[in-house]
């Protein structure tokens, strides 16, 4: 049975709890390469960085090693020193992030990969180490319900765009409050797009609430979204996609601390089956089972390992 982690060992402690579920290799960790060895996972606190998280302190435990749970960190910042301090030796961290946020760059990459290859070779010299990132990208979007869009058929932001010109009060939008004003939220993607919204028809409220109020109301014909949440299939929304490539690319990556990883190089070829097989749809529906479902996240992480053969019980 396993501890529940999330109360023990996700809030931060500074020692962490150990992972003691009882499990073996599977089709990765094969001959337990980190037995001996005494790892801490971390991640930041929502839901999916959470259950890569415990993805990952799962892999390392069947590969052999201690693994402390220090995951559900308040905000980016604090697990990234945590990986910088060598306080935490691996989690998931996305490459839009490292690139704008850490490394303080204004415009993104438009090409994932070139954008990945970037983050990795200048935040070497930082001592952190990028793996090789997952087709997960937890970007941002606008979504409209499949309801309301068997009438406008939008398909891009350009369609939104050409909406808004032509008939401008039909274009409301529910966004939060910083994405209402960060120049890679709402006003960068009007200029991009030549889009103009009015005042009135934008909404600002809490990012759970735009879900809701796109898929049940009539106020917000579209809101703001992460691609890999949960709720957009929970609540039938249709994604838009962004044909001018606005938005970051903000791609999965495991994230080793340097010393970790020349002392443990292994970790990455424990990470990297797991990185290929999570997608963004894989992800929405791993999320949606937290956040919808109610699920606890270690033992979402759990069961999908177990289900793609990564790991085994007992």
């Amino acid at each position: 049975m396993a501890v529940p982690v999330l109360l023990l060992g996700g809030c931060g402690l500074k020692s962490g709890s150990p992972m003691v579920d009882d499990v073996s290799p599977g089709s990765v960790g094969r001959g337990e390469p980190l037995k001996g060895a005494t790892l801490t996972v971390t991640s930041k606190n929502f839901s999916e960085n959470i259950i890569l998280g415990q993805m990952t302190g799962l892999v390392l435990k069947a590969a052999g090693a201690e693994v402390l749970d220090r995951t559900n960190l308040p905000g980016s910042i604090s697990a990234r020193e945590a990986i910088i301090n060598g306080d935490a030796d691996v989690q998931w961290d996305y490459t839009g992030t490292g690139w704008i946020t850490f490394l303080g760059h204004a415009d993104p990459i438009v090409d994932p990969k070139k954008q990945y290859e970037a983050v990795r070779d200048e935040d070497k010299g930082n001592g952190v180490i990028w793996l090789p990132p997952a087709p997960l990208d937890n970007t941002y979007a606008l979504a409209i319900s499949k309801k309301n869009n068997a009438k406008y058929r939008l398909k891009t932001l350009s369609d939104v765009a050409a909406l808004a010109k032509k008939d401008p009060g039909a274009v409301t939008i529910c966004v939060e409050n910083e994405f209402a004003s960060r120049d890679d939220g709402l006003p960068g993607m009007e200029k991009k797009y030549g889009m103009r919204v009015p005042a009135g028809n934008i909404q600002k409220m809490d990012a759970g609430i735009i879900y809701t109020q796109v898929s049940e109301s009539s106020s917000c014909l579209l809101g703001e979204v992460f691609t890999t949440d949960g709720r957009i299939k929970a609540m039938n929304l249709d994604v838009l996609e962004d044909d001018k490539h606005f938005f970051p690319n903000y791609n999965a990556s495991p994230v080793v601390h340097e010393a970790t990883f020349e002392k443990y190089p292994v970790i990455a070829e424990l990470l990297d089956p797991l990185a290929r097989k999570l997608t963004t749809e894989v992800a929405q529906t791993l999320n949606a089972k937290v956040d919808v479902d109610g699920e606890d996240p270690h033992e979402v992480a759990k069961e999908w390992l177990v289900e793609e053969g990564f790991i085994e019980e007992g």
